[in-house]
Order: structure tokens, then sequence, then C-alpha cells
């Protein structure tokens, strides 16, 4: 457990490195503590926590840098958020791919880091769907989402079909299935089968699984922007490794993915801190996030990544106002 001493030292030491980037030593320790400490007494507080596991002493300097779990202790404890006034243009409703793109690029801009957004899973409801002959056999299925969604997918089938034959199976679907989910419609057409003429019924069957398969597809994209921004961060700049690491973690997404899904289930602002977990497996790389809504519903996540070394009173605003611009945009399109 630290005495007030200690945490007003720590968080010091961290706030001085976030601004500075340098490692701190014990007379800039004490210059920007405001304590009236003896360097002796300074130096020994750092060693305690040296020793907690709080703080490093790099290789190359007297100076010491905060660890995973310093960075953590600090947020958890220490970190107050001044709200300052953000120059934030609105989020205008809009197509959902186009607000989760502006949102990421919104978040890249006000940070300068890495904007990243989650987009909504799609809804598995269609308000209508059209067939669009492309050739022998071929054909273009067109599945419009209540919100407006589009999603165009080409299907390959053993038998052919005539245009007058895609208009009969297109107005069978949006007379009798419209508004219901794929998986409500894929489970009726297999009780209907027997109704159905065979060859429109397996033109059908064809169609939603195709939509099926879309929507599964689709269901944890990620929208990244502003990856650039790492090339003038010097924690990057000068050791590529790092950067290639950051660099691989964008191009998998994966990781990305989990992390996301995660951030969904909690409420307001997270902070993943690299190194402390596996949640962000890089020791470089910290991730302020938060969920965003669509009509008071959760439905995905989006935050900044940058290094560890950021200013994370700042990237809680920027994160928390952002989240607050895209349910808004979400809600309002109709």
């Amino acid at each position: 457990m630290l005495d007030d001493r200690a945490k007003l030292l720590l968080k010091a030491l961290v706030e001085r490195y976030i601004a500075d980037g340098l490692p701190v030593g014990s007379r800039t320790l004490s210059r920007a503590s405001g304590l009236e400490l003896s360097p002796a007494t300074i130096r020994n507080v750092m060693s305690d926590l040296e020793e907690l596991g709080l703080i490093a002493s790099p290789h190359t300097s007297a100076g010491r840098v905060p660890t995973a779990r310093g960075y953590r202790l600090f947020v958890d404890t220490m970190l107050t958020v001044q709200r300052e006034r953000l120059d934030t243009p609105s989020l205008a409703p809009d197509q959902p791919q186009k607000v989760i793109a502006n949102a990421a690029h919104l978040l890249s801009n006000l940070s300068q880091f890495v904007g990243v957004v989650m987009a909504p899973r799609r809804s598995s409801v269609f308000r209508h769907i059209e067939f669009l002959r492309l050739s022998e056999r071929r054909f273009l299925v067109i599945i419009v989402s209540p919100d407006g969604d589009v999603q165009n997918r080409v299907i390959f089938t053993q038998a052919d079909y005539t245009q007058s034959q895609l208009v009969e199976a297109a107005n069978y679907l949006n007379m009798n299935f419209t508004g219901m989910a794929i998986e409500q419609v894929r489970e009726r057409l297999q009780r209907e089968v027997e109704s159905l003429r065979g060859e429109i019924a397996t033109l059908m069957q064809a169609a939603v699984q195709v939509g099926s398969e879309t929507l599964e597809q689709s269901e944890h994209e990620v929208v990244i922007s502003g990856e650039r921004n790492l090339l003038s961060v010097s924690d990057f700049s000068g050791d590529l490794n790092h950067l290639r690491r950051a660099f691989d973690l964008f191009e998998q997404k994966t990781q990305l993915m989990r992390l996301l899904d995660v951030s969904s289930q909690a409420e307001g602002v997270r902070i993943y801190i690299g190194g402390e977990s596996q949640i962000v497996p890089f020791e470089e790389l910290s991730i302020v996030s938060a969920p965003y809504e669509v009509d008071g519903v959760v439905v995905g996540t989006l935050g900044v990544i940058g290094p560890t070394r950021m200013p994370y009173d700042r990237m809680i605003q920027i994160v928390d106002i952002t989240s607050k611009l895209v349910s808004n945009a979400l809600s309002h399109f109709k």
C-alpha cells in the first residue's frame, strides 16, 4: 500500500514521462512534484516504487519510466480528467457505414493516434429483396435492411432462371417475409417448400443462405483510421520492430475484434494498457475504448490506439464524446 507521498511522486513521474518521453530523474521529479524533499529521500521512494514493479530503470539512463502496473495504478486512482473544449465536428445521421468511417477518422484526427471502430452488427431483418440476372446461372441478390443498409451477393445456381422467375421469387419473399429475420425466413421456407414450385423454392433458399452468410461475415467488421500517425510517435519511429508489430495488429484485426467485443460488454470508457494482460499483447500499445448505442442498445465499440505514453485524460474525453456522437447519429438515422 502506497502512502500519500509515494502516490504523489508516482503521479508526478507518470505525468512528466507522458509529457516529455524521457526517463525521469530525482531532481526533475522533485521539481515536478512540488514537494520539498531531499534528492536522497526521493531516490529512496523511487527505489520502493521500483521494487513494487510500478516504475523501471532503462539501461541507458539513471531516470525511471512507468511500467504497465504503474500506468494502471495511475489511471485507476490518480487520473483526473480536465474537461477541455474540443473542436469536435458533429456526426450527421447517415448510412451506418458512413457514420462508422467518419467516426474512425474523427478519433484519429482528434487524438493524432489510431482511431478504431467496431461496426454495429448488421440487422438480420430484411425490408426488401431483389434478384438481377447477370448471366446464365449467375445472379445478383440485393438485400435491403430496415435501416437502409444494402448488401449485394452473387450466387451461382445449378439451374438457369428467367427474369420473370426472378421477379416472382422476389415478390413472394417481399410479400410474405418482409420484417422477419433471415433465419426465420430460412426455417419457414423449409416448411413451405412443398407448396412452392421446385425451381423457385431452390432459388429463394439459395438467396436466403447467402444472405445469412453475408451477415455472419460482416458481424464484426472493424474500421481503422490513422495508422500512419504512429510513424511520428517517437516510441515507435525509433524502433521498427515495435512499429511492425503494431501494424501486424491492424492488419490481422482478430485481436482487435476480441478486445473491442470485450469492451462492448462494459459501461463507459475503459483503458487497456499493453503488457498487463493478454488482451493487449504489446507492451508499447494502450487502447482507450467505449461502447456506443443505437436507441439505448449497445451495438458496437470504438476507441483510440496509441503508445502507453499517451495523455490518457485527453483520450478519455475524445473517446467519450465520439461515442455519444456516434450513438446520436445512428439513433437519428431513418
